[in-house]
């Protein structure tokens, strides 16, 4: 069982951070929001902004990882940015892999939008926070944990 009672997930891109928030008692997330980087750096006042409102206690960063397993170029920008979360809240960041939460993810929203709960459009990032909850339910439900 998590250690912590509230968690953000981040579903770490190129140009995107999605992210998600969660319960560790209730076992339970939900997509918060997607942010744009600036100049390929993720948006700090936005996430400063972020972490005061929310006040987690953990971070959980999706970890990109090959089909077989293997790093790519992807894994070592996440570690990266889990080890910036520590360093700049100190608070941990947990490593999940995130192999096919973006599959998921979209799954969950064609399905979402399919029951008329969502927009039939897709909205840029609405993925990639939804991405962001996948991970971080991962996490919460015990399953492949760093």
């Amino acid at each position: 069982m998590p250690e912590a009672e509230l968690a953000l997930g981040f579903d770490y891109g190129k140009r995107r951070v999605g992210i998600a928030i969660g319960n560790a008692i209730a076992g339970t997330a939900k997509p918060l929001v997607t942010h744009a980087h600036i100049d390929g750096q993720p948006d700090w006042p936005r996430l400063d902004t972020l972490v005061a409102e929310w006040r987690p206690d953990i971070f959980v960063v999706g970890l990109p990882l090959n089909v077989d397993g293997a790093t790519q170029k992807m894994t070592n920008r996440a570690r990266n940015f889990a080890d910036e979360l520590w360093g700049r809240y100190r608070k941990r960041a947990h490593l999940v892999d995130e192999r096919y939460s973006t599959i998921e993810a979209r799954e969950r929203l064609a399905a979402a939008r399919a029951s008329g709960s969502r927009g039939k459009r897709l909205a840029k990032g609405d993925s990639d926070a939804m991405a962001a909850q996948v991970i971080l339910e991962s996490w919460l439900q015990g399953t492949i944990h760093d």
